[in-house]
């Protein structure tokens, strides 16, 4: 006969397994805060390199990563030097913020994390206009063992810009960013 008790109180293989789903869930809750941070200190990095010191932002990106800008693509390094050098100034302002890692069945058992931002942005001091970028970054070693994350893979879109990304062209991209102190 099963008594209210055995309903209630799991039994032993049920809770080793239910333990296991803990630790897997504290390890995953682990694996999302590493990510978001790594996502709020690359935001910090790319968007003060894109206002303030452009050329350095291509050390941002891995050598062959893709950049899709309002569905321009752009690959490999120099093109994207090209690509960054003919943009007019700017002003970001980043309202949105989000992250999360990327399954490792969908990457090769690559660390990745895909960060979604919007915002506004003023180009050469003139009205602002709304975007949204996303960025696909992937975990790099170091040779002192730390983890920066590097550019693969991103895509820009620009309400109300389409004469300026008509010019365009293709280029790749290098990001480097360890983890920072926890910000919500």
């Amino acid at each position: 006969k099963i008594t209210r008790e055995d309903l209630v109180t799991p039994s032993l293989p049920e809770q080793a397994a239910l333990g296991s789903l803990m630790a897997m869930s504290m390890d995953f809750k682990t694996y999302v805060d590493q990510a978001c941070r790594a996502a709020v200190e690359f935001v910090n990095i790319y968007y003060e390199k894109m206002d303030k010191r452009r050329r350095a932002l291509t050390r941002l990106y891995l050598d062959k990563a893709t950049l899709i800008w309002n569905g321009n693509v752009v690959t490999g390094l120099e093109a994207l030097t090209n690509f960054f050098d003919m943009l007019p100034s700017s002003e970001f302002q980043v309202n949105m913020l989000d992250c999360q890692p990327v399954h490792e069945q969908a990457t090769q058992a690559q660390t990745t994390v895909l960060v979604m931002t919007s915002g506004t942005v003023k180009f050469d001091g003139n009205r602002q206009h709304y975007f949204n970028q996303n960025f696909l970054l992937t975990a790099q070693s170091t040779p002192n063992n730390t983890m920066l994350y590097k550019l693969q893979e991103e895509e820009t879109a620009w309400c109300g810009l389409q004469a300026l990304i008509l010019a365009m062209n293709p280029a790749a991209a290098v990001m480097e960013s360890g983890f920072p102190r926890h910000s919500a």
